[in-house]
């Protein structure tokens, strides 16, 4: 499904270069629950961006479902993110001038699909967060649990195959937190793949496999 071969991702900062990935070798299959730990500086969000194609490798190759997607041009990374790669982030970032309903849209909007199918699409997204009676309210009228259960919908309402998380609760209240967590694995129980990454070490528990990263390589891979 995922399959990273000798992955290095440099970065020139001065007269020096940064090895932010050195010599990744992964491979995650379908349908997995994955955190992706380490401290600050440990290469865990550069891994995530790419996977999900926001950056790309100085050396190495990235297979996704059995394709070559390492050299891509721009159009057929949109195209191939859009299909197959959902993303949740710790700042939400929802538009704020649209509603959610909106918000959710917006990807089926990209994938060019006609206005009634997206509108049945949304209809399902919001029930199923629980978000029915928000549809119609903008970001700065909804709590945090709610603005990430929207940033949920959007992110799953083109079917990805892969969702990627980068710190999902960073911004919650524990409930909130706990809440956001129990709808990730109910759509890793779909068959979703699920990829955290986290430095909270009781998030990282919760996932079938944890990868542990330091210093740009993987230090320990279990589950």
């Amino acid at each position: 499904m995922i399959k990273l071969e000798r992955i290095h991702r440099d970065f020139q900062v001065g007269d020096q270069v940064v090895h932010a990935l050195d010599d990744i070798n992964i491979e995650i299959q379908q349908g997995e629950y994955v955190s992706v730990m380490g401290p600050s500086g440990s290469g865990k969000s550069t891994l995530l961006n790419l996977i999900g194609l926001l950056d790309h490798p100085s050396s190495g190759q990235y297979f996704l479902n059995e394709r070559n997607v390492t050299d891509l041009n721009e159009q057929e990374e949109s195209l191939t993110r859009n299909k197959h790669i959902g993303f949740v982030f710790q700042a939400f970032h929802l538009v704020p001038r649209l509603t959610a309903a909106q918000n959710i849209e917006l990807p089926l909007i990209l994938a060019g699909m006609d206005p009634e199918e997206r509108a049945g699409l949304v209809d399902q997204a919001l029930t199923a967060m629980s978000l029915q009676d928000r549809a119609h309210h903008k970001p700065e009228q909804l709590s945090g649990g709610q603005r990430q259960r929207v940033a949920i919908a959007r992110a799953t309402v083109t079917e990805p195959s892969v969702l990627l998380t980068d710190e999902p609760t960073g911004n919650l209240d524990q409930k909130s937190g706990h809440e956001v967590m129990d709808t990730l694995e109910s759509l890793n129980q779909r068959n979703i793949t699920l990829i955290i990454v986290t430095h909270d070490a009781a998030l990282g528990a919760r996932s079938q496999r944890s990868i542990k990263m330091l210093d740009g390589r993987v230090e320990s891979d279990s589950g």
